[in-house]
């Protein structure tokens, strides 16, 4: 059974920022393709950003391109979300996600198999 822990959520004003990590326990997580989804209140769950199992080709919502970095370490299980220049529309809890994929970079809900708990990221103003 693959498990995934968040970490790094918080409250932070805006402009600042906060690194997200996710480590993930069970299986080989050099074979698993990661992403990260949010979802804030009254509003459903969207794709932020996503990485392959090899660190290529990351994806990010338009919402997050140029403000964050996605980036996995394999040794240590984990994978990162780098977070700056935050705004109070990015207020939400954020996911990690995880499924194997051999090629490619999976951005869509349905495509992940494995789901972490979540964590709270507030931007205030």
């Amino acid at each position: 059974q693959v498990q995934l822990l968040e970490s790094g959520g918080g409250l932070v004003q805006a402009g600042g920022s906060l690194r997200l990590s996710c480590v993930v326990s069970g299986r080989t997580f050099s074979s698993y393709a990661m992403g990260w989804f949010r979802q804030a209140p009254g509003k459903e769950r969207e794709f932020v950003a996503a990485i392959s199992w090899s660190g290529g080709s990351p994806g990010y919502a338009d919402s997050a391109k140029g403000r964050f970095t996605i980036s996995r370490d394999n040794a240590k299980n984990a994978v990162n979300l780098q977070m700056n220049s935050l705004k109070p529309e990015d207020t939400a809890v954020y996911y990690c996600a995880a499924v194997k994929y051999p090629i490619g970079t999976p951005i869509r809900q349905y495509e992940y198999k494995y789901w972490g708990q979540g964590t709270q990221v507030t931007v205030s103003s």
